[in-house]
């Protein structure tokens, strides 16, 4: 499978974005052979199974130039290196506590060039800052998320919607959901025909502040 899926599903790349999105094939290839990061299978369906799926959150938002993303528990890069191609003006910052990860996540950025991309090795909770929205592909289950994430987003929305959380997530969510009555699921059969989402979600839970 090449990047034309993506071509196909998003026909309005740059000839960069282009370029970059079928960079990430061999740079992936080269350094998961060093440093095995995705699954062997998982390998050679990336463009599927990691920046298709990543970019399900580009369906559902539009990124404002020169917001924020905190993306947790980022393994390989997913999906905030496919979200950060996607949105050149948007600045990401990927975070995962494994640090030969985040070594070959700021390989494969080194190797795209871009630069609005900032990684770090460490627990969510010790990192400081505030962000317009929070992505991961599920890392845990939200109420753990939620408290992982505390105090990280930002009270002022620039987007048409709050700011929160965008949370990639497959199965029945029914259980870990059922204590945030705001949350929001989306089907990403409703963007992507491909079979492999046939089970596949995005959550959208916006963050309630007190004062």
């Amino acid at each position: 499978m090449t990047a034309e899926i993506i071509f196909e599903n998003f026909p309005n790349l740059s000839e960069d974005q282009k370029q970059n999105f079928i960079k990430l094939e061999e740079l992936y290839k080269d350094w998961n052979q060093k440093i095995n990061v995705v699954s062997r299978k998982d390998i050679d369906e990336l463009y599927l199974r990691h920046v298709l799926h990543s970019l399900g959150i580009a369906k559902f938002i539009a990124f404002k130039d020169g917001s924020t993303v905190l993306d947790v528990g980022t393994g390989g890069g997913f999906p905030g290196i496919p979200l950060a191609i996607f949105f050149p003006e948007v600045h990401f910052t990927l975070v995962d506590s494994i640090g030969k990860k985040i070594k070959v996540v700021n390989e494969v950025v080194e190797g795209l060039g871009i630069t609005n991309v900032t990684t770090i090795n460490a627990r969510v909770e010790e990192i400081p800052g505030q962000f317009d929205f929070i992505v991961s592909r599920a890392v845990a289950a939200m109420p753990t998320f939620v408290h992982w994430i505390k105090g990280k987003i930002k009270k002022e929305s620039a987007h048409s919607i709050r700011n929160g959380i965008l949370y990639l997530k497959g199965g029945d969510l029914k259980d870990e959901l059922k204590d945030y009555r705001t949350a929001e699921i989306f089907e990403l059969t409703d963007y992507f025909k491909e079979d492999f989402f046939e089970t596949k979600k995005m959550v959208y839970l916006p963050l309630k502040y007190k004062g």
